[in-house]
């Protein structure tokens, strides 16, 4: 199996203009995204809470989550975004790519559109 990598703009959801182009290792397995702090504070996404995450080893990290837009191709999604630290991994998660409307084919290592649907009465 290989891995998936994805360049994808990350910005501020109040300032939806500016954006930096990130370079993601797609991990379907992750919940959250991870993006180096050095480059959510330079773009003014703030911390709003703490998160508690448990290594395979067993041993516990907090790390802090804010809120950040993120953009691939025509697509835009905004989703929780975990303040990534020396040493962590800039992981693209579910909860970003559902935003965009994606998902990872995890056969083939592709991105596939994700169906909308809504419910109605």
């Amino acid at each position: 199996m290989g891995l998936t990598v994805l360049r994808v703009e990350v910005g501020n959801p109040a300032k939806p203009e500016v954006t930096e182009e990130v370079e993601f290792l797609v991990d379907s397995g992750a919940i959250y995204s991870v993006v180096p702090a050095k480059i959510l504070k330079k773009l003014g996404i703030k911390p709003l809470s703490e998160e508690e995450f448990r290594l395979a080893n067993g041993e516990r990290m907090l790390r802090k989550k804010g809120i950040a837009l993120f953009k691939y191709g025509d697509r835009i999604g905004g989703a929780d975004v975990i303040f990534g630290e020396e040493g962590d991994s800039t992981l693209l998660g579910a909860f970003t790519l559902e935003s965009l409307g994606l998902i990872l084919d995890p056969l083939k290592r592709q991105l596939k559109s994700l169906p909308m649907i809504i419910a109605t009465l």
